[in-house]
């Protein structure tokens, strides 16, 4: 259980960048194919407001995906980066570009210096998620053998599912990036914008579900497992609460009930992510297994209490930013009136939460280190997401004493 938690991590992360990042990828799509005209730059200022403060902080969520998956199975990031340096070289000079061109943006000094970055911007923006893509499909059919660059360097990640999958990435980032924009778009009250991007995501919703259809074909033609695996394997329920959710997810869009659908559509790429993962369990990549790939027992046990550590710290942060995003202001705490001392847990003191979180810290480190059965290392990890939640309400409590929300 130790070896497979770093990897539930990593696929974690993997969904949330896909479900974030992913729909900022989007966003750039839908500005470069507004159109032209004033409707079209309203459509460009939306996607351009909407996406402006928490874009960079998507980003965190591939950094730490490449930073567990580098740390707990060495030997397999070192396979992958080297066989996909391509495409993850293409992938990152798309960021790097995209994240220029979000800066430069505002000291352009003339309308063709700022059609040109806008257009750098775009480009990067289809570009990434597709070359993300396409290394996920090297992987997805077995093109990245074990060891330093003993793949091909091209028709590893140049071939029909590799291809397929990237496109499926970029449709998906489109359709993810409308229904979200629909979704603050009405938050703003901006009609016309609602309709626009109604329309787009009733149309990229469409798209990328003839593409996962027709990408059926293509995997079933190149003879791997994946195919099997998906449509009669343990993975199969994934792919059907994914095409649950994307039809719902249109219907919701249809009805014009925007905010239910965003997080239908996440759901239903995110599914497709678990599709993946559990199509392949418990391997890896070609003759190497989850257990064969994980590091040492130290180096996963630092890896886990670090992630669930640093959870503590950055899920509040990305909560209270996205929150901010989305309603334009701090909503307090319906008990922000109540005692100070009674605050967090309902009748709990803030003193007494502080100490069951030192007593949770104190037993999962103790147990995922001392002990070697897998019961004592699952009680060690309930402890630490024990100490996640009693120190989380401990410390944002007492920070509300401090500087309470107006």
């Amino acid at each position: 259980m130790l070896q497979a938690l770093p990897l539930v991590f990593v696929l974690t992360g993997l969904a949330l960048y896909v479900t974030l990042g992913g729909a900022d990828f989007g966003a750039g799509f839908w500005q470069l194919f507004a159109g032209r005209g004033a409707e079209a730059e309203r459509v460009r200022e939306q996607a351009h407001h909407s996406m402006g403060p928490v874009w960079e902080a998507n980003h965190v969520w591939l950094i730490f995906v490449l930073t567990v998956f580098w740390t707990a199975y060495p030997a397999a990031f070192g396979s992958i980066a080297s066989t996909l340096v391509v495409p993850l070289f293409i992938a990152l000079l798309g960021i790097i570009f995209r994240g220029a061109a979000y800066a430069l943006k505002t000291g352009a000094s003339s309308a063709r210096e700022s059609a040109l970055i806008d257009t750098t911007f775009s480009l990067s923006s289809i570009l990434t998620p597709f070359a993300l893509g396409a290394a996920v499909g090297a992987i997805a059919t077995n093109r990245v053998p074990v060891g330093n660059a003993t793949g091909h360097l091209f028709s590893s990640w140049l071939n029909p599912t590799s291809i397929f999958i990237g496109v499926l990435s970029v449709v998906t980032s489109a359709y993810l990036a409308a229904v979200y924009l629909a979704a603050d778009s009405a938050h703003d009250r901006k009609r016309d914008l609602v309709e626009q991007f109604r329309r787009r995501a009733l149309a990229s919703g469409l798209a990328a579900g003839a593409v996962a259809v027709a990408g059926i074909f293509i995997v079933n033609s190149e003879d791997h497992a994946l195919f099997h695996s998906l449509l009669t394997g343990r993975a199969l329920p994934a792919v059907i609460v994914s095409a649950v959710a994307g039809v719902t997810t249109l219907a919701l869009v249809y009805g014009h009930r925007f905010e239910p659908a965003r997080y239908c559509a996440a759901l239903a790429v995110a599914s497709i992510i678990a599709g993946w993962a559990l199509a392949r369990w418990p391997t890896i990549l070609p003759g190497l297994t989850v257990d064969q790939a994980a590091a040492g027992h130290d180096t996963l046990v630092a890896v886990v209490v670090s992630v669930l550590a640093g959870g503590a710290i950055l899920f509040p942060s990305l909560a209270l930013l996205f929150r901010t995003a989305v309603s334009g202001r701090f909503r307090a705490d319906e008990r922000i009136d109540a005692p100070s001392e009674q605050r967090g847990l309902p009748g709990v003191p803030i003193a007494r939460l502080a100490r069951a979180a030192i007593a949770f810290l104190i037993a999962g480190f103790g147990l995922l280190n001392v002990a070697e059965a897998s019961w004592a290392h699952a009680i060690g990890i309930v402890c630490l997401v024990g100490f996640i939640l009693t120190g989380f309400r401990a410390i944002t409590h007492a920070a509300l004493d401090r500087h309470p929300l107006a």
